[in-house]
């Protein structure tokens, strides 16, 4: 990515501000975030530079026009768990939200868009590892209702009006920067109680983890790479389980006596919604010849340190 102007909803969260950071070198952003997640933290380094501009905004609300050659959606209510709470903040978010960005790009003639969709929207797959084209497509949460349902209004107006879309099925990506997730969580519950470590559900669960530099890296890989509006799973070939995380949580973290205590939790997932074992198929993103840095285990170890740095 050189010489673009490039907007990027959620440009403040985990994935936008790494995202930021990476783009700045040689292209000029604009972020678009209404801070509901987080603080202004990991952008303010890059305020007042020439390349760059942040732009508070709610996206449910509005978007502010501009002249961008691509728009990188990633704005969305981004905690798996709320949607069992409230269904409708998925629904405000992630598809009233995207469908209004859809609406900038028509009325200001701006052809490209990559999106961050999720694995979610598989479901409960009963082909494991699960390709592009697997279906039908029942997700068990609303999260992942939204991103299906935002996936196909992309889809109707890449046909409409010639935007060029690339969707990317996002595996558990993991990074500096997080805001949440269960690195994020086990670190900072360690934080306050060494001494054990509470892991919900049965600690079996198991998916896929990217880390967030080959997640980055690879959307602008095929954005270069492939022409027309398609589909990307993102992730790894192997999967790491929760014990495991918690394991080496508590061993990069120097603690010798730390107990595992699993408690609370939905029929032995984290939380209902929760897919419990998730692998996406990577096939069609290694046949455009990108090939990923780090493994799912190796990119846990690589965000632990990542991430403690930051909380400690």
């Amino acid at each position: 990515m050189k010489g673009k102007h490039v907007m990027i909803t959620g440009g403040a969260g985990f994935i936008g501000s790494n995202m930021v950071e990476m783009l700045l070198e040689e292209n000029d952003v604009t972020v678009i975030d209404n801070l509901s997640i987080t603080d202004d933290r990991y952008i303010r380094p890059f305020m007042g530079r020439n390349n760059f501009n942040f732009i508070k905004e709610d996206i449910i609300e509005s978007v502010t026009p501009g002249e961008y050659d691509v728009v990188v959606h990633l704005a969305a209510d981004s905690d798996v768990r709320n949607g069992s709470q409230d269904p409708t903040i998925d629904l405000r978010s992630n598809v009233i939200g995207t469908v209004n960005v859809l609406e900038m790009m028509r009325k200001n003639d701006i052809k490209d868009i990559l999106f961050a969709s999720s694995s979610t929207i598989y479901g409960e797959a009963k082909i494991i590892p699960t390709p592009e084209n697997y279906g039908p497509l029942l997700p068990i949460s609303s999260y992942g209702a939204s991103k299906l349902s935002a996936e196909a209004f992309i889809s109707s107006y890449s046909h409409y009006y010639g935007i060029d879309a690339k969707i990317f099925r996002f595996a558990n990506i993991v990074g500096k920067n997080s805001t949440h997730g269960v690195i994020f969580d086990f670190i900072n519950k360690l934080k306050k109680n060494s001494s054990e470590l509470e892991v919900l559900g049965d600690g079996t669960q198991a998916k896929s983890y990217m880390h967030v530099t080959d997640c980055i890296n690879s959307m602008f890989y095929v954005y270069e790479k492939v022409k027309g509006t398609d589909v990307f799973n993102l992730g790894n070939d192997d999967v790491t389980n929760v014990d495991t995380i918690a394991r080496y949580v508590i061993e990069a973290m120097g603690l010798k006596n730390t107990k595992i205590v699993h408690r609370g939790g939905y029929m032995g997932r984290g939380w209902p919604g929760d897919v419990k074992y998730t692998r996406m198929d990577v096939k069609k993103l290694k046949e455009t010849g990108w090939k990923n840095r780090y493994s799912s285990d190796e990119a846990v170890k690589v965000a632990i340190e990542e991430i403690k740095r930051q909380i400690l």
